[in-house]
């Protein structure tokens, strides 16, 4: 496989920008929380040649192709198994308490998506998989035929924000009394017949709720919940972190750990604001920023992107 032809970092010049006055120095550390096939890492890695890059992921295969891409820096790429909320660890794993920058790129990988075996894209025949570690054992075929339709409706409502989530969970049931779903193109028929054709015209039947089986298989805002916190305890003073998120329910989860980080915990009342309830962070950018339009174009994926930055201003004690 040729790696770049299939991978074009999102928003990688305006990553660089922010996270440039912390890890620019001497010695500086930088987690690529998401690995995936390395573009951003190379880049990174090539523009700071002092820096050294610690990649998590928990795709062995990404790992094995990020590898490959990153040999040529030797010991400069510390690459690690393990999701991006035991960041923790595995930077003490390490020998690293703290570092100076963080750049977790959420989601599902070019990779994945690419790969039709893998079953993250409705556009694609394949088994009913979606793990991004394939040594996992939950798949969205087990989901599909083991929960209750309560339960499916939960995650389709709350991961895909669907609004046919009751008849699709009802639906599901009854096809799996006669049928166990395997495939990605039974399910795509099924939610496509149980679709009215006014909302089908709206977009895709079926993109929700591969959205929403792959959020359960992965518990990845689960562990978007867990990772925001340790990332920010695993900054230096004056660390920056960079996040980029694609979808509503990442970014809302992002947007309220760095809110509640960028805001004084000083007791309403009191005359002066005591040092330990200080913020701990500063934000880098207003809101969260877009891609511009001619990256837009020259990258359909960063269509959705929402990046949101920050710096940390202090250490709890």
């Amino acid at each position: 496989m040729e790696i770049s032809r299939i991978h074009t970092p999102v928003m990688l010049e305006r990553s660089i920008e922010l996270l440039r006055p912390a890890i620019e120095v001497d010695g500086a550390v930088l987690v690529d929380g998401t690995l995936g096939l390395g573009g951003h890492a190379e880049a990174f890695l090539t523009r700071f040649p002092n820096l050294t890059l610690v990649g998590l992921d928990r795709d062995p295969e990404a790992l094995a192709l990020a590898g490959e891409r990153l040999a040529p820096f030797g010991e400069r790429a510390k690459l690690v198994h393990c999701r991006y909320d035991e960041i923790r660890d595995a930077l003490q794993g390490l020998g690293y308490d703290t570092v100076q920058g963080i750049l977790l790129d959420l989601g599902v990988s070019s990779m994945q998506l690419d790969r039709a075996e893998r079953g993250f894209a409705y556009s694609k025949d394949a088994p009913l998989d979606m793990r991004m570690d394939g040594t996992a054992e939950l798949t969205a075929e087990e989901i599909l035929a083991e929960y209750s339709e309560h339960d499916l409706r939960r995650i389709f409502w709350e991961y895909g924000e669907e609004r046919l989530a009751s008849r699709f969970a009802r639906r599901i049931v009854e096809r799996r009394g006669e049928t166990r779903l395997v495939r990605s193109a039974q399910l795509v028929d099924l939610l496509s017949k149980a679709t009215p054709a006014a909302l089908a015209r709206q977009g895709h039947p079926a993109k929700r709720v591969f959205q929403a089986l792959r959020i359960e298989v992965n518990q990845e805002l689960a562990s978007l919940e867990e990772v925001v916190p340790r990332a920010i305890e695993s900054l230096a003073l004056g660390g920056r972190m960079v996040v980029l998120s694609y979808q509503s329910l990442e970014d809302r989860i992002v947007k309220r750990a760095l809110a509640a980080a960028t805001t004084s915990s000083t007791p309403p009342g009191l005359p002066v604001e005591l040092p330990e309830h200080q913020a701990q962070l500063r934000l880098l950018v207003r809101g969260a920023e877009l891609a511009t339009e001619d990256e837009k174009a020259a990258n359909p994926r960063s269509t959705p992107v929402r990046l949101r930055a920050a710096e940390r201003v202090r250490v709890a004690s």
